[in-house]
């Protein structure tokens, strides 16, 4: 897919309200995401050109989803090393993050052995029921 298509899908959405957007072709898959607001800035991912992956493959990257409404912290505290980060390995009902709903910490557990992909909110960011945290891939 050439720029001039991905600058035409980027101006589509910023004159909408679509928080999320994915295009596929044949050799190219491009996710718009914009967090929070209609005015938030829209976030580009474009997968680096790579050899066709097996299906079977593609159904081992999963997500990790808000169970509740609240904040997402990173790390138990401040000035603490975040629970986990892209690349680290983590192990069924370890810990990965933090929700705080009604000043309440819900420590947020992986439900399998996985590798965190990307983490795809920020520090301190509210987040809604249901929104994906982390893109993990199943090990």
């Amino acid at each position: 897919m050439d720029m001039k298509k991905i600058r035409e899908l980027v101006k589509i959405m910023e004159g909408s309200t679509l928080t999320e957007l994915t295009v596929k072709d044949a050799e190219t898959e491009i996710s718009l995401c914009r967090q929070g607001s209609p005015a938030a800035p829209i976030q580009v991912t474009v997968p680096a050109a790579a050899p066709a992956v097996p299906k079977a493959e593609e159904d081992e990257t999963v997500l990790i989803t808000a169970p509740i409404v609240g904040t997402f912290y990173s790390a138990p505290a401040p000035d603490a090393p975040a629970y986990v980060k892209v690349g680290d390995h983590v192990m069924k009902g370890q810990t990965v993050c933090i929700l705080e709903a009604m000043k309440l910490m819900n420590e947020i557990e992986s439900d399998y052995d996985c590798q965190i992909e990307a983490v795809l909110v920020s520090n301190e960011q509210k987040v809604e029921y249901g929104q994906p945290l982390f893109r993990v891939r199943k090990l």
